[in-house]
């Protein structure tokens, strides 16, 4: 039985293999202290096998490792704990609408301590409203009973709870102008889009930067991206690109240096962030 996503999978892997190293313990010497066979963990820590909570807790355990924000991180990654606040595994309810991609989009999402994301089309999912994510979906993923359809839009509000969590998920945000122009769901729900867009960015714990179309042809014009990043340990950050029917996970650290290195590239050639309200709210007032 696979415990958990396959990018979790080979994260939660990375991160207990690299512990043991810095507890000076070879494979077979953790087996031992756990009462297992070398194989099993080897296979945990490349992510080929799925791991129960429990047993990350012998894990750590037996690699001394007492920090308690990394503890429940990896738990979570595991599939187990919920922190203590009893909403870090709400998705679990939605298992039989959503995909296994967003499954563990949503997870990584709810665990991360930062989220940088370039948008080229749309707004982004945690500061949608209710009527726009209706119209997004309904573009996304046509011909959905109406059921299905309302529940794909309580999840992508769902989402949105990170961002006033204790502590609350940071969102960096850069949105090409074509994100503020596109005109979802009609003129009426547009307006209430980029009221909600400049509310939002006057939140601390949110940073939003528009791309202009004067600021001309960038490294973004290849597609949005999202960069997720853990506050404990960054072998656990990871890149997600979206694609059509599914998304794909860079975890290599040279493509990870990458997706950052061109974040901060745009982030330069992007309004600031007052700068940033001021065009919103333009936009919305039809200038």
């Amino acid at each position: 039985m696979q415990y958990g996503p396959a990018v979790r999978r080979r994260k939660l892997g990375t991160e207990l293999r690299d512990l043991r190293t810095r507890a000076g313990l070879t494979s077979i010497e953790a087996a031992r202290l756990v009462g297992w066979h070398q194989s099993k963990v080897s296979r945990i820590e490349t992510g080929s096998s799925g791991v129960k909570p429990a047993d990350v807790r012998r894990l750590l355990d037996a690699y001394d490792v007492r920090d308690p924000e990394l503890r429940e991180l990896l738990l979570v990654l595991a599939g187990g704990e919920d922190g203590g606040g009893g909403r870090q595994n709400w998705w679990h309810a939605y298992r039989g609408v959503l995909p296994p991609t967003y499954r563990d989009f949503i997870s990584l999402e709810s665990q991360a301590s930062g989220m940088r994301t370039l948008e080229t089309s749309v707004v982004p999912g945690l500061l949608q409203t209710p009527e726009y994510a209706r119209a997004v979906t309904l573009a996304a993923v046509g011909g959905l009973p109406e059921d299905k359809l309302d529940t794909l839009v309580e999840v992508r509000i769902a989402r949105q709870d990170v961002l006033h969590g204790d502590p609350p998920l940071e969102l960096n945000a850069l949105l090409d102008e074509a994100v503020l122009r596109r005109e979802v769901g009609g003129p009426e729900v547009m307006a209430r889009q980029l009221r909600q867009l400049w509310e939002a960015a006057a939140l601390p714990q949110v940073r939003l930067q528009v791309l202009p179309f004067t600021s001309g042809a960038h490294v973004g014009v290849t597609g949005p991206f999202v960069i997720f990043s853990f506050s404990n340990t960054t072998d656990l950050d990871v890149v997600v690109l979206d694609h059509l029917t599914s998304s794909l996970y860079l975890e290599r650290k040279e493509d990870l240096q990458a997706y950052v290195e061109a974040f901060n590239a745009l982030q330069i050639h992007a309004l600031s962030p007052e700068e940033s309200l001021d065009y919103i709210a333009g936009i919305a007032a039809g200038a």
